[in-house]
């Protein structure tokens, strides 16, 4: 039986993506389901990244932002406005994702930023850390992903993990200067969130209890169905760029961006406002 090269595969891939929107890290986990197996080891660029947000293709990405965001703003429903505008500049399904995370209305926008915290003023205080959502963006940023500065100045990535956490090369290094920092800045007390159905979690708690315990940072570390909930209902600040999480919690530090413009200075950022 003729077995064919994986690199082949990926250039296959990648040239689905560039022509017709293929959702390439779809291939990898059918819904839950993996029929190829994940040899990854770094949460880095897509093969189609360079072409899909070069810089001839960031003005229109930009004007689809900010289409999008005025429909948010005026009601419509996100699935149906981000189609349209999709539709409407020939985007594809990642560059539609770039869109859809980076964008909101004026209203999320107001309530967001009436409710952030400068990093500075949390020195000191205990914080609720949403743990996937800034360990994959700082692991993105290490390995040279493409990284969406988006409306409010939130930093963000496409990396999906398909209800499974895989550690990656940079998960080590990322977990460290993540708590470096915030030791840097005076914050040494966190609660950290994982979401207890995706597989791996308690291997990823006992790696950060581990790495907090080496550095003497108190970290304590959760497992819970919906991480989401208990940061929306926590009196502590919480570290998150999930849209969700931003508009129900009493207040929030944008950590991710602190982190990447202040030790990562070579990443591949693509400010989209």
């Amino acid at each position: 039986m003729l077995e064919i090269p994986l690199v082949y595969v990926n250039l296959f891939l990648a040239t689905l993506v560039e022509r017709v929107g293929f959702d390439y890290d779809s291939c990898w986990s059918n819904r839950g389901r993996s029929f190829m197996p994940d040899k990854r080891m770094h949460r880095g660029p897509h093969p189609a990244d360079k072409k899909l947000f070069a810089a001839g293709a960031i003005t229109d990405l930009r004007t689809a932002l900010a289409d999008f965001s005025m429909l948010l703003t005026k009601g419509y429903a996100e699935k149906s406005a981000l189609k349209l505008v999709g539709d409407r500049f020939s985007l594809t399904e990642r560059q539609r994702l770039a869109i859809m995370r980076s964008a909101c209305s004026d209203q999320q926008l107001a309530s967001r930023q009436k409710r952030e915290i400068e990093v500075g003023a949390v020195a000191g205080r205990r914080i609720a850390v949403d743990g996937y959502n800034i360990l994959i963006t700082i692991e993105a940023a290490m390995s040279d992903a493409v990284i969406f500065k988006g409306r409010g100045g939130c930093f963000r990535d496409l990396a999906s993990i398909h209800g499974t956490y895989r550690k990656v090369t940079e998960t080590i290094p990322a977990v460290r200067l993540i708590g470096q920092f915030l030791q840097e800045v005076g914050i040494t007390d966190c609660l950290w969130l994982l979401d207890s159905p995706v597989s791996n979690s308690g291997r990823l708690k006992t790696l950060i209890g581990k790495l907090a315990g080496e550095n003497g940072w108190n970290w304590e570390i959760e497992l819970l169905i919906s991480p989401d909930a208990k940061l929306i209902k926590s009196d502590l600040t919480v570290v998150s760029s999930d849209g969700v999480v931003l508009d129900g919690c009493k207040s929030w530090v944008n950590l991710a961006r602190a982190i990447i413009e202040e030790k990562i200075p070579d990443v591949w950022l693509v400010d989209m406002a």
